[in-house]
């Protein structure tokens, strides 16, 4: 299971396999023909509630994860793009966030290789 994380102002790349974006809004200053994606998976975004909680503080990083986690796994239906594109190849989480360290792609990522893969190293 190889499931890469890329900003979405990175060029995409054949190596990419199938992109998603799991942002729930759609990247400011983007423009959708500009961007080279498979499906833009809201449904896999954290909720409003959490996004606007958690709004990218490293200190809310350990419970932001926990409660990203509650919300994937009361919605397991939402997976099953990635884990269909997941199934034939290299799948790239496309986010937004400036901070590369502590956004969803990252948590959504860990989540997919804990619950359907192999844990990621540490």
């Amino acid at each position: 299971m190889e499931i890469r994380l890329k900003r979405t102002t990175e060029a995409a790349e054949s190596s990419d396999g199938a992109r998603f974006l799991v942002d729930r809004l759609w990247p400011r200053g983007t423009r959708k023909e500009s961007l080279r994606l498979d499906a833009w998976l809201k449904d896999v975004a954290p909720s409003t509630e959490l996004r606007k909680w958690f709004s990218h503080d490293p200190a809310k990083w350990e419970e932001f994860q926990r409660r990203y986690f509650a919300e994937l796994d009361a919605r397991p239906e939402a997976l099953e793009p990635l884990l269909a594109a997941v199934r034939k190849g290299t799948v790239t989480l496309l986010y937004s966030s400036r901070n590369t360290q502590h956004n969803q792609a990252v948590v959504l990522r860990a989540y997919l290789l804990r619950r359907y893969g192999k844990p990621p190293a540490h």
